[in-house]
């Protein structure tokens, strides 16, 4: 294996042949998340969050987090690992009960805290920037048992949380981001984790939780705006997750069909950010509405936000935040159902064709075109923002020289390269993972990382795949090729 990792790096660092080079103004990092990664879940002084609560009270989890990766006390070599692929930045989340144990701002962990200045000072020692993400799915316990993001509390507990985070990192971060995938925190993760505390009220919890992310990333990038930006000088956001969704075929039904999973599913999130009117989509305002009152229910299921709420939240991001992994087929389907359901709002049917190329995930198709429909559908429909690509990858079973994740990066770059020739705004790429981690349900079983890691080893070794070679290369180069078919990889 490793004769066999040697030659396939002394190859990518001498490749020939047709290759395109990267712009200059694109950066390329990394990314990983607080749970899947730290473990430490009961260091000092750290509150319990929503999934060790899950992980020691039900089944639901294969594996837990308890330990993961142990970057509570390796952080170090994950700096290290950063350095030998030469990123520019490393996008990592923050533990909202690591440095908040009751999910209140009025106690402060000072152990915590060390542990993140610990992490973003090595980082910025070794020219590495870091981008925090605030919030990636690891809600305090406390809040969760005070009904989660159904309680409309919640939009000022996430601000003061927000704030704290901005307060303490904000004279060394300049990259923030809010919410990752809210679309998952408030449709899947009930379905995946079972999280509520409480029976789910389906096609009306979604909404609420929705209505709730929303405000309270609005309300911390105000917070910042008035308070922190003038001095500190950085951008806030937040990261959408989206498919792309394609007609099954080209009849007008299905064209939109597509169109309103795409609103429903990116533009839920995006519309009420990025659109120059603001507010949620017409289309799920529309279908809500009449379904809701077809239902029987004396006003939409969909919550409303007041005039100047929809001013409030319009243009609270400095940045485009995308995680891509994937694409979908849709096609309409009649639905007659009475009962509210968030999927029946949508009347369609989502598929995948079996011919595509499967990762270790069955949801996770390989259809590189679908990355530039999707790069270019954000860059007709919300005037071209700048867009920072935060998550982006493939999953295996654990094998180091892992061929397929090379191709599936190598495809989907040149597509990102042919969206910027398009004119997608395009500054940033980030490779999920930096390491084999813990994949929620999954547990240790699918695999994203660049670097392999043993998880029946204590010390939780890690060692270099082939594509973090790969991924080196273009990092020194910037340059890569066109296709890899007929190349000596394979």
């Amino acid at each position: 294996m490793f004769v066999k990792t040697i030659a396939l790096w002394c190859f990518l660092v001498t490749v020939k042949g047709k290759v395109r080079r990267f712009p200059d103004t694109l950066s390329f990092g990394v990314a990983t998340a607080s749970y899947q990664i730290e473990g430490g879940w009961n260091a000092s002084d750290k509150g319990e969050h929503i999934f060790d609560h899950l992980a020691h009270t039900t089944n639901k989890m294969v594996d837990n987090g308890d330990v993961a990766c142990d970057s509570y006390n390796q952080h170090e070599r994950d700096v290290e690992m950063l350095k030998e692929l030469g990123v520019d930045f490393y996008r990592f989340s923050i533990s909202w009960s690591r440095i908040l144990p009751e999910g209140f701002s009025h106690n402060l962990s000072q152990d915590g805290i060390a542990y993140y200045n610990s992490l973003i000072n090595d980082l910025i020692d070794a020219n590495i920037t870091p981008s925090i993400t605030l919030y990636h799915w690891d809600l305090p316990q406390n809040l969760q048992d005070m009904g989660g993001w159904r309680n409309p509390l919640m939009v000022d507990y996430f601000a003061d949380f927000a704030e704290v985070a901005f307060k303490t990192f904000g004279d060394r971060v300049k990259t923030w981001i809010t919410f990752n995938e809210p679309w998952v925190v408030c449709v899947l993760a009930p379905i995946w984790f079972s999280v509520s505390p409480a029976k789910s009220l389906n096609g009306i919890d979604e909404y609420i939780c929705g209505h709730n992310l929303i405000k309270a990333h609005a309300k911390a990038y105000r917070i910042y705006d008035r308070i922190y930006r003038s001095a500190q000088r950085g951008r806030v956001g937040w990261t959408l997750s989206s498919s792309w969704h394609e007609p099954i075929t080209q009849s007008a039904a299905d064209i939109k069909a597509a169109e309103r999973t795409l609103q429903f599913n990116l533009g839920w999130f995006a519309h009420p950010v990025f659109s120059r009117e603001g507010d949620y989509p017409q289309v799920m305002k529309d279908v809500i509405a009449q379904k809701s009152l077809q239902q029987g229910y004396p006003r939409s299921r969909l919550p409303e936000f007041t005039t100047e709420e929809i001013a409030q939240i319009r243009g609270t991001c400095d940045f485009f935040g995308l995680n891509h992994y994937t694409t979908n087929l849709v096609r309409m389907q009649t639905n007659a159902s009475k009962e509210p359901s968030y999927f029946d709002d949508q009347f369609t049917e989502i598929l995948q064709d079996p011919t595509w190329l499967s990762s270790a995930s069955p949801w996770l198709k390989v259809v590189p075109w679908g990355f530039r429909n999707l790069l270019n559908w954000i860059r007709k429909n919300y005037n071209n923002p700048e867009t920072m690509v935060f998550e982006n990858g493939f999953s295996d079973s654990g094998n180091t020289y892992d061929i397929d994740r090379i191709s599936y990066h190598n495809q989907y770059l040149n597509v990102l390269l042919d969206a910027v020739e398009d004119g997608c705004k395009v500054s940033a790429y980030a490779v999920w993972s930096l390491m084999d981690n813990l994949e929620w349900l999954e547990g240790y079983n699918d695999r994203f990382g660049l670097y392999y890691v043993d998880f029946n080893d204590p010390r939780r070794p890690r060692t270099p795949k082939a594509s973090a070679l790969y991924f080196k290369s273009i990092l020194e180069t910037r340059i890569i090729e066109r296709d890899l078919k007929n190349s000596r990889l394979f």
